[in-house]
Protein backbone atom coordinates (compact mmCIF):
# COMPACT_ATOMS: atom_id res chain seq x y z
CA UNK A 1 0.00 0.00 0.00
CA UNK A 2 1.53 3.58 -0.70
CA UNK A 3 1.58 6.47 1.70
CA UNK A 4 0.50 9.37 1.04
CA UNK A 5 3.15 12.03 0.88
CA UNK A 6 2.18 13.87 4.01
CA UNK A 7 3.01 10.66 6.01
CA UNK A 8 6.11 10.20 3.83
CA UNK A 9 7.67 13.83 4.26
CA UNK A 10 6.89 12.80 8.34
CA UNK A 11 8.96 9.21 7.90
CA UNK A 12 11.87 11.45 6.54
CA UNK A 13 14.86 12.05 9.15
CA UNK A 14 15.80 15.74 8.77
CA UNK A 15 18.36 17.69 8.10
CA UNK A 16 20.92 16.85 10.99
CA UNK A 17 20.70 13.09 10.76
CA UNK A 18 23.12 10.98 8.52
CA UNK A 19 21.51 10.83 4.80
CA UNK A 20 19.87 7.75 3.69
CA UNK A 21 20.80 7.28 0.46
CA UNK A 22 18.73 5.56 -2.59
CA UNK A 23 20.66 5.36 -6.17
CA UNK A 24 18.39 5.83 -9.59
CA UNK A 25 19.34 3.84 -12.39
CA UNK A 26 17.92 5.05 -15.92
CA UNK A 27 14.77 3.16 -16.73
CA UNK A 28 13.21 6.08 -18.50
CA UNK A 29 14.07 6.59 -22.67
CA UNK A 30 15.22 9.91 -23.04
CA UNK A 31 12.88 12.39 -24.93
CA UNK A 32 13.58 13.53 -28.46
CA UNK A 33 15.22 16.96 -27.63
CA UNK A 34 15.72 19.47 -30.62
CA UNK A 35 15.16 16.47 -33.39
CA UNK A 36 17.77 14.48 -30.85
CA UNK A 37 17.70 11.80 -28.66
CA UNK A 38 20.94 10.66 -27.00
CA UNK A 39 20.88 6.72 -26.49
CA UNK A 40 20.26 4.79 -23.92
CA UNK A 41 22.61 2.48 -22.13
CA UNK A 42 21.92 -0.82 -22.11
CA UNK A 43 21.39 -1.66 -18.19
CA UNK A 44 20.32 2.20 -17.46
CA UNK A 45 23.92 2.83 -15.29
CA UNK A 46 22.80 -0.58 -12.78
CA UNK A 47 26.50 -1.56 -13.09
CA UNK A 48 27.85 2.26 -11.74
CA UNK A 49 25.14 2.67 -9.95
CA UNK A 50 25.38 -0.98 -7.99
CA UNK A 51 28.60 -0.58 -7.57
CA UNK A 52 27.81 3.51 -5.99
CA UNK A 53 25.04 1.62 -3.48
CA UNK A 54 27.25 -0.98 -2.69
CA UNK A 55 30.12 0.98 -1.37
CA UNK A 56 28.42 3.42 0.42
CA UNK A 57 26.68 0.53 2.35
CA UNK A 58 29.74 -1.12 3.21
CA UNK A 59 31.23 2.42 4.73
CA UNK A 60 28.45 3.08 6.89
CA UNK A 61 26.32 4.89 4.50
CA UNK A 62 22.62 3.44 5.01
CA UNK A 63 21.16 2.93 1.75
CA UNK A 64 18.15 1.94 0.58
CA UNK A 65 17.56 -1.11 -2.18
CA UNK A 66 14.36 -2.58 -3.88
CA UNK A 67 15.16 -5.41 -2.83
CA UNK A 68 16.25 -6.51 1.13
CA UNK A 69 19.56 -8.39 0.62
CA UNK A 70 20.84 -7.66 -2.96
CA UNK A 71 23.77 -10.09 -4.40
CA UNK A 72 27.22 -8.23 -4.58
CA UNK A 73 27.89 -10.44 -7.45
CA UNK A 74 24.85 -8.69 -9.56
CA UNK A 75 23.97 -5.53 -10.67
CA UNK A 76 20.01 -5.83 -10.21
CA UNK A 77 18.24 -4.98 -7.31
CA UNK A 78 20.78 -2.25 -5.75
CA UNK A 79 19.11 0.70 -7.32
CA UNK A 80 15.76 2.30 -8.00
CA UNK A 81 14.18 2.83 -11.56
CA UNK A 82 14.29 6.58 -12.45
CA UNK A 83 10.42 6.35 -13.29
CA UNK A 84 7.88 8.39 -10.58
CA UNK A 85 7.13 5.25 -8.88
CA UNK A 86 10.93 3.82 -8.47
CA UNK A 87 11.61 8.04 -7.21
CA UNK A 88 8.56 7.82 -4.57
CA UNK A 89 9.15 3.98 -3.65
CA UNK A 90 12.72 5.05 -2.26
CA UNK A 91 11.41 7.76 -0.75
CA UNK A 92 8.71 5.31 0.78
CA UNK A 93 11.36 3.90 2.52
CA UNK A 94 12.91 6.48 4.03
CA UNK A 95 15.47 7.75 1.30
CA UNK A 96 16.26 11.70 2.23
CA UNK A 97 19.10 11.22 -0.20
CA UNK A 98 18.55 10.11 -4.18
CA UNK A 99 21.81 9.53 -6.23
CA UNK A 100 20.49 10.67 -9.76
CA UNK A 101 23.18 7.91 -12.03
CA UNK A 102 21.24 8.42 -15.00
CA UNK A 103 20.37 11.07 -17.95
CA UNK A 104 18.08 13.88 -16.75
CA UNK A 105 16.35 15.92 -18.71
CA UNK A 106 13.60 18.69 -18.06
CA UNK A 107 10.54 16.62 -18.17
CA UNK A 108 12.12 14.04 -15.31
CA UNK A 109 9.97 13.35 -12.90
CA UNK A 110 12.94 14.53 -10.52
CA UNK A 111 12.27 17.97 -11.91
CA UNK A 112 8.30 17.67 -12.88
CA UNK A 113 6.76 15.41 -10.14
CA UNK A 114 3.92 17.25 -8.19
CA UNK A 115 4.26 14.01 -5.61
CA UNK A 116 7.69 14.99 -4.56
CA UNK A 117 7.06 18.85 -3.92
CA UNK A 118 6.39 18.83 -0.20
CA UNK A 119 9.15 15.97 0.25
CA UNK A 120 12.58 17.34 1.77
CA UNK A 121 15.05 15.57 -0.19
CA UNK A 122 18.17 16.15 -1.16
CA UNK A 123 19.74 15.16 -4.91
CA UNK A 124 23.41 14.35 -5.93
CA UNK A 125 23.59 14.75 -9.84
CA UNK A 126 23.31 17.82 -12.28
CA UNK A 127 19.72 19.78 -12.58
CA UNK A 128 17.68 18.62 -15.53
CA UNK A 129 17.45 21.59 -17.31
CA UNK A 130 21.24 21.98 -17.05
CA UNK A 131 21.74 18.48 -18.56
CA UNK A 132 19.11 19.10 -21.42
CA UNK A 133 20.89 22.11 -22.22
CA UNK A 134 24.63 21.24 -21.91
CA UNK A 135 24.10 17.61 -23.30
CA UNK A 136 24.19 19.40 -26.55
CA UNK A 137 27.29 19.21 -27.58
CA UNK A 138 26.65 22.40 -30.45
CA UNK A 139 25.23 24.58 -28.43
CA UNK A 140 27.43 24.45 -25.24
CA UNK A 141 30.70 24.84 -27.56
CA UNK A 142 28.82 27.59 -28.66
CA UNK A 143 27.93 29.79 -25.84
CA UNK A 144 32.14 28.78 -24.62
CA UNK A 145 33.44 30.23 -27.64
CA UNK A 146 31.11 33.23 -27.13
CA UNK A 147 31.58 33.70 -22.93
CA UNK A 148 35.03 33.09 -22.18
CA UNK A 149 38.83 32.29 -23.70
CA UNK A 150 38.03 28.74 -23.85
CA UNK A 151 40.37 26.65 -26.64
CA UNK A 152 38.20 24.78 -28.73
CA UNK A 153 38.90 22.78 -32.03
CA UNK A 154 37.51 24.20 -35.42
CA UNK A 155 34.00 22.49 -35.86
CA UNK A 156 31.29 22.32 -38.92
CA UNK A 157 27.49 21.64 -37.85
CA UNK A 158 25.43 20.23 -40.58
CA UNK A 159 21.85 19.21 -40.08
CA UNK A 160 20.35 17.27 -42.55
CA UNK A 161 18.18 20.07 -44.15
CA UNK A 162 21.76 21.49 -45.41
CA UNK A 163 22.89 20.89 -48.72
CA UNK A 164 26.40 19.55 -47.65
CA UNK A 165 28.03 20.11 -50.32
CA UNK A 166 29.26 23.47 -49.51
CA UNK A 167 30.09 22.64 -45.80
CA UNK A 168 32.01 19.74 -46.81
CA UNK A 169 34.60 22.35 -49.27
CA UNK A 170 35.01 24.68 -46.56
CA UNK A 171 37.08 21.86 -44.65
CA UNK A 172 40.37 22.56 -45.19
CA UNK A 173 42.34 19.38 -44.17
CA UNK A 174 41.60 15.94 -42.60
CA UNK A 175 41.80 13.91 -41.08
CA UNK A 176 38.26 15.24 -38.92
CA UNK A 177 35.85 13.98 -36.76
CA UNK A 178 32.16 13.13 -37.11
CA UNK A 179 29.74 12.93 -33.69
CA UNK A 180 26.09 13.18 -33.02
CA UNK A 181 25.59 16.24 -30.54
CA UNK A 182 24.01 14.09 -27.88
CA UNK A 183 26.33 11.16 -27.58
CA UNK A 184 26.97 8.54 -25.15
CA UNK A 185 30.42 7.18 -24.63
CA UNK A 186 32.22 7.06 -28.24
CA UNK A 187 29.12 6.09 -29.96
CA UNK A 188 28.92 7.72 -33.33
CA UNK A 189 31.99 9.32 -33.18
CA UNK A 190 34.50 7.87 -35.93
CA UNK A 191 38.00 9.58 -37.62
CA UNK A 192 37.26 10.28 -41.30
CA UNK A 193 40.40 10.55 -43.14
CA UNK A 194 38.85 11.82 -46.57
CA UNK A 195 35.91 13.76 -47.94
CA UNK A 196 34.03 10.44 -49.06
CA UNK A 197 34.76 8.46 -45.39
CA UNK A 198 33.45 11.68 -43.67
CA UNK A 199 30.23 11.41 -46.79
CA UNK A 200 29.25 8.15 -45.57
CA UNK A 201 30.19 8.62 -41.67
CA UNK A 202 27.76 11.66 -42.23
CA UNK A 203 24.56 10.30 -43.90
CA UNK A 204 24.80 7.44 -41.07
CA UNK A 205 24.85 10.08 -38.30
CA UNK A 206 22.18 12.18 -39.98
CA UNK A 207 19.51 8.98 -40.00
CA UNK A 208 19.66 9.11 -36.31
CA UNK A 209 20.07 13.08 -35.81
CA UNK A 210 18.86 15.73 -37.46
CA UNK A 211 22.17 17.84 -36.34
CA UNK A 212 25.75 16.14 -36.33
CA UNK A 213 28.94 17.87 -35.93
CA UNK A 214 32.39 17.39 -37.56
CA UNK A 215 35.75 18.73 -35.76
CA UNK A 216 38.78 19.29 -36.50
CA UNK A 217 41.19 16.28 -35.69
CA UNK A 218 43.35 16.40 -32.56
CA UNK A 219 46.52 14.89 -33.06
CA UNK A 220 48.15 15.21 -29.85
CA UNK A 221 47.98 13.77 -26.38
CA UNK A 222 44.28 12.61 -24.87
CA UNK A 223 43.81 13.83 -21.73
CA UNK A 224 40.55 13.87 -19.37
CA UNK A 225 39.61 16.24 -15.93
CA UNK A 226 37.40 15.58 -13.71
CA UNK A 227 36.26 18.86 -12.08
CA UNK A 228 34.18 18.71 -9.01
CA UNK A 229 31.32 20.11 -7.89
CA UNK A 230 31.25 23.08 -4.40
CA UNK A 231 30.46 21.26 -1.77
CA UNK A 232 30.10 21.45 2.43
CA UNK A 233 33.58 21.32 2.36
CA UNK A 234 34.89 23.67 -0.38
CA UNK A 235 32.89 26.32 -1.89
CA UNK A 236 34.25 26.04 -5.54
CA UNK A 237 34.71 24.00 -8.44
CA UNK A 238 38.18 22.23 -8.37
CA UNK A 239 39.40 19.65 -10.70
CA UNK A 240 41.35 16.40 -9.51
CA UNK A 241 44.73 15.54 -11.37
CA UNK A 242 44.76 15.09 -15.31
CA UNK A 243 44.29 11.22 -16.37
CA UNK A 244 46.35 10.41 -19.75
CA UNK A 245 45.27 7.94 -22.71
CA UNK A 246 46.82 6.11 -24.60
CA UNK A 247 46.51 2.77 -26.92
CA UNK A 248 43.39 4.48 -28.74
CA UNK A 249 41.73 2.35 -31.11
CA UNK A 250 41.54 3.75 -34.90
CA UNK A 251 42.13 7.52 -33.17
CA UNK A 252 39.38 7.36 -30.62
CA UNK A 253 39.71 6.46 -26.86
CA UNK A 254 37.76 3.02 -27.17
CA UNK A 255 34.42 3.18 -24.89
CA UNK A 256 35.06 1.70 -20.92
CA UNK A 257 32.24 -1.29 -21.56
CA UNK A 258 34.89 -2.32 -24.33
CA UNK A 259 38.14 -1.93 -22.87
CA UNK A 260 38.84 -1.32 -18.98
CA UNK A 261 40.17 2.31 -18.40
CA UNK A 262 42.54 1.16 -16.15
CA UNK A 263 44.26 -0.53 -19.20
CA UNK A 264 44.66 2.58 -21.12
CA UNK A 265 44.77 5.43 -18.68
CA UNK A 266 46.80 6.73 -16.02
CA UNK A 267 47.16 9.93 -13.59
CA UNK A 268 49.78 12.45 -14.83
CA UNK A 269 52.95 12.23 -12.56
CA UNK A 270 54.41 15.16 -10.52
CA UNK A 271 57.01 15.85 -13.16
CA UNK A 272 54.70 15.82 -16.07
CA UNK A 273 52.77 18.21 -13.53
CA UNK A 274 55.60 20.81 -14.48
CA UNK A 275 54.32 21.20 -17.79
CA UNK A 276 51.93 24.29 -17.67
CA UNK A 277 49.67 22.90 -20.27
CA UNK A 278 48.16 20.86 -17.52
CA UNK A 279 47.37 23.72 -15.24
CA UNK A 280 46.15 26.10 -18.39
CA UNK A 281 43.48 23.17 -19.22
CA UNK A 282 42.46 22.78 -15.43
CA UNK A 283 42.01 26.17 -15.00
CA UNK A 284 39.77 26.46 -18.61
CA UNK A 285 37.51 23.05 -16.90
CA UNK A 286 36.98 24.81 -13.98
CA UNK A 287 35.77 27.87 -15.46
CA UNK A 288 33.58 25.47 -17.71
CA UNK A 289 31.80 24.12 -14.93
CA UNK A 290 31.89 27.54 -12.86
CA UNK A 291 30.25 29.31 -15.79
CA UNK A 292 27.30 26.39 -16.61
CA UNK A 293 26.49 25.87 -12.72
CA UNK A 294 27.87 22.43 -12.42
CA UNK A 295 26.55 21.11 -9.15
CA UNK A 296 28.25 17.62 -9.49
CA UNK A 297 31.29 16.21 -11.21
CA UNK A 298 32.05 16.76 -14.58
CA UNK A 299 34.72 15.29 -16.81
CA UNK A 300 36.03 17.18 -19.98
CA UNK A 301 37.92 15.38 -22.51
CA UNK A 302 40.94 17.22 -23.72
CA UNK A 303 43.71 16.38 -26.59
CA UNK A 304 46.97 18.64 -27.98
CA UNK A 305 46.26 19.77 -31.33
CA UNK A 306 49.57 18.36 -32.26
CA UNK A 307 52.36 16.55 -29.78
CA UNK A 308 53.54 19.24 -27.27
CA UNK A 309 50.94 22.22 -28.38
CA UNK A 310 48.44 23.49 -25.81
CA UNK A 311 45.10 21.13 -25.26
CA UNK A 312 42.06 21.92 -26.65
CA UNK A 313 38.50 21.10 -24.97
CA UNK A 314 36.54 18.87 -27.29
CA UNK A 315 34.03 16.98 -25.43
CA UNK A 316 32.10 18.12 -21.65
CA UNK A 317 30.24 15.23 -19.76
CA UNK A 318 27.74 16.24 -18.14
CA UNK A 319 27.36 12.54 -16.40
CA UNK A 320 30.74 11.03 -16.10
CA UNK A 321 31.01 7.02 -15.75
CA UNK A 322 30.87 6.49 -12.08
CA UNK A 323 31.75 2.68 -11.84
CA UNK A 324 34.40 1.87 -9.28
CA UNK A 325 36.11 -1.70 -7.77
CA UNK A 326 34.33 -3.47 -5.00
CA UNK A 327 32.05 -5.87 -5.39
CA UNK A 328 33.17 -9.12 -6.51
CA UNK A 329 34.77 -9.01 -10.18
CA UNK A 330 34.72 -5.07 -10.53
CA UNK A 331 38.17 -5.24 -9.64
CA UNK A 332 39.38 -3.10 -12.92
CA UNK A 333 36.63 -1.34 -13.09
CA UNK A 334 37.76 2.24 -11.39
CA UNK A 335 36.39 4.81 -13.65
CA UNK A 336 38.32 7.95 -15.13
CA UNK A 337 36.96 10.06 -12.17
CA UNK A 338 37.86 7.40 -9.36
CA UNK A 339 41.76 7.14 -11.11
CA UNK A 340 41.67 10.96 -11.01
CA UNK A 341 40.58 10.74 -7.31
CA UNK A 342 43.26 7.84 -6.49
CA UNK A 343 45.81 10.42 -7.68
CA UNK A 344 45.19 12.68 -4.76
CA UNK A 345 44.90 9.47 -1.99
CA UNK A 346 41.00 8.99 -2.16
CA UNK A 347 39.87 5.25 -3.01
CA UNK A 348 36.27 4.92 -4.08
CA UNK A 349 34.54 4.91 -1.05
CA UNK A 350 36.04 8.22 -0.61
CA UNK A 351 35.37 9.80 -3.47
CA UNK A 352 31.39 8.79 -3.32
CA UNK A 353 31.47 10.22 0.80
CA UNK A 354 32.60 13.55 -1.27
CA UNK A 355 30.33 13.64 -3.84
CA UNK A 356 27.39 13.08 -1.33
CA UNK A 357 28.89 16.07 0.52
CA UNK A 358 27.75 17.89 -2.45
CA UNK A 359 23.71 16.97 -2.63
CA UNK A 360 21.72 19.89 -2.48
CA UNK A 361 17.93 20.37 -1.53
CA UNK A 362 15.36 19.29 -4.45
CA UNK A 363 13.93 22.83 -4.34
CA UNK A 364 17.33 24.40 -5.34
CA UNK A 365 18.25 21.86 -8.14
CA UNK A 366 14.78 22.23 -9.96
CA UNK A 367 15.55 26.05 -9.40
CA UNK A 368 18.31 26.09 -11.55
CA UNK A 369 18.29 28.60 -14.40
CA UNK A 370 20.06 28.24 -17.79
CA UNK A 371 22.46 31.82 -17.51
CA UNK A 372 22.60 31.68 -21.41
CA UNK A 373 19.36 31.77 -21.58
CA UNK A 374 18.72 35.68 -21.84
CA UNK A 375 21.60 35.85 -24.54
Amino acid sequence: MSLPMTQITRSLHNATTPPVVAVLYQAIEPPIINGARKPRKPGGYQDSGSDIAYTLKNRGVRVVTPVSSPNPKEQEGWCFPDTENGILSAVRQGATHLWANTILFSSHPLQASQSLDSAPISVVGQPPTLVESFDDKAYLNDRLRIHGSFTLPRSWLIRNSDNISPILDSIPNYPVVGKPVRGRGSHGVKVCHNRAELEAHLNALLLESPIVMVEEYLTGEEATITVMPPSTENPEHWSLPPITRFNHVDGIAPYNGTVAVTANSRAITETEMQDESYRSAMRQCEQVAKLIGATAPIRIDIRRFSEGSQFAIFDINMKPNMTGPGRPGREDQASLTALAAAAIGWDYGALLHKILNSAQPLDRFRAYTNPFASH
